[in-house]
């Protein structure tokens, strides 16, 4: 049990440390945004690859965070029910959502993703615009790396859950108890 505890911290605290260093991205695509803004109406100059850079970014914020967003508690969950439960019950739940939904959906996204992403690396993807950016195939192959982090973050919570169902004592049953922060 100790070596499931411990398995369950490393893949949070790499997690954690992930997901908090693309929070810093959002920062840049607003400054980004901002000098679009100023460029385009004041400077009467755009730029078509800085304007694709902050879709880039934005694409990189969502998909990355979605591992550090289940690791929260902060996805969505009809909880009419759900905040009654005991610790144990909310276990229980965890457990089957995560074996029986978010395992075969990250298994599903990252099979379906695969010829896409490796057609877009085959041909070094670009931009369709002139001055675009010429790393489409970088950011598609998110589209691979998103359900391998989120598919990370769903065993060590589908092993937390395990944990308190079985009724193990540690402190991974104050993280399930615990309603999510934002």
């Amino acid at each position: 049990m100790v070596i499931i505890s411990g398995l369950i911290d490393g893949i949070d605290r790499f997690t954690d440390v992930t997901g908090r260093m693309i929070s810093w991205l959002t920062l840049l695509m607003v400054a980004l945004v901002v000098t679009v803004v100023i460029m385009r109406y004041y400077l009467e100059f755009g730029s078509i690859a800085l304007q694709e850079s902050v879709t880039y970014i934005h694409a990189m914020v969502f998909m990355l965070g979605l591992a550090f967003t289940l690791k929260r508690g902060g996805h969505v969950r009809v909880d009419i029910f759900y905040r009654q439960f005991s610790v144990r019950r909310k276990a229980l739940v965890d457990l089957l959502g995560g074996v029986f939904f978010l395992i075969p959906v990250c298994v599903l996204i990252f099979i379906s993703s695969w010829d896409y992403v490796l057609s877009s690396w085959s041909i070094a993807e670009s931009s369709a615009e002139n001055d675009g950016l010429p790393y489409i195939y970088l950011l598609k192959t998110l589209m691979l790396i998103m359900p391998i982090t989120l598919l990370l973050q769903g065993v060590s919570e589908i092993l937390r859950s395990a944990l308190v169902v079985v009724g193990w004592q540690g402190d991974v049953e104050t993280r399930i108890s615990q309603e999510p922060t934002l």
